[in-house]
């Protein structure tokens, strides 16, 4: 796993995000406008989202070491939209309060599997760090006010994707490729697919030449991994369609 900020550190950003996130839902004119990054959501629907993930990762984490995750709360929710951030607020905190009690080491259940990132509360944590930061994105532009993202917290979003989402040792069923995805502010990554999985780490000088490659801002490529971006909006290189294989692959470990 690439290096990351402190626990602690992890938790005051879920925190900050979350913050930014009921700002932004307060901003906008109504629950029921869409989410133009969200095909047929509303913000209604994105705030449901995001506070169940929080309390269902909370009851995950406080179950520790288990086989299968519980079940997410299935509660009715306010519609009123003081209610519903409260709703979130304690969401959220609940959340938190998990983590805090948890300690960065206690294994629990995730779904990324046999990957780099780790099954426990610190990879727990990190993972909603960058939920929450794309989410207040896109509560943002449903909100018309879209605000830049910490580059640092960008930053370490596209390493985080990297070693959760594309981190796997299922094969890679196409022809073995390399992958380098390179910051503006000054970091880049190396994403290796072949009959091994998928493996990314810290690109180095010695690396051998992509077979594609994406430059853009940090927040750019972070858009660009978790769907809000295009190739379009990025400066690419090489085979194109390593970006599109990549982006249809669905690995069963």
């Amino acid at each position: 796993m690439t290096e990351s900020p402190e626990y602690s550190a992890l938790l005051q950003l879920i925190d900050e995000r979350s913050a930014a996130f009921r700002s932004a839902v307060a901003a906008a004119p109504s629950l029921d406008v869409p989410v133009p990054s969200c095909p047929e959501w509303t913000l209604f629907d994105l705030v449901q989202h995001l506070g169940t993930g929080q309390r269902w990762w909370a009851a995950i984490v406080a179950a520790g070491p288990a086989e299968a995750p519980p079940a997410k709360d299935a509660a009715e929710l306010p519609r009123e939209p003081e209610a519903l951030l409260a709703w979130y607020a304690e969401s959220n905190e609940l959340l938190l309060s998990a983590l805090r009690e948890a300690g960065p080491e206690r294994e629990c259940w995730v779904w990324w599997g046999a990957g780099v990132s780790p099954a426990n509360a610190r990879g727990v944590a990190r993972r909603r760090v960058h939920e929450v930061l794309v989410h207040t994105y896109d509560a943002q532009l449903a909100a018309g006010d879209v605000q830049p993202m910490p580059a640092d917290v960008a930053i370490d979003g596209v390493a985080e994707f990297l070693d959760t989402c594309n981190s796997t040792p299922a094969a890679w069923p196409h022809e073995a490729a390399t992958v380098h995805y390179h910051a503006t502010e000054g970091r880049s990554w190396l994403l290796t697919l072949d009959g091994t999985g998928a493996w990314p780490a810290p690109l180095t000088d010695d690396a051998a030449p992509a077979s594609a490659s994406a430059t853009g801002t940090a927040e750019q490529l972070l858009l660009f991994v978790w769907g809000r971006l295009t190739l379009n909006d990025l400066k690419t290189e090489g085979d194109q369609q390593v970006f599109e294989q990549l982006i249809a692959w669905e690995p069963e470990e």
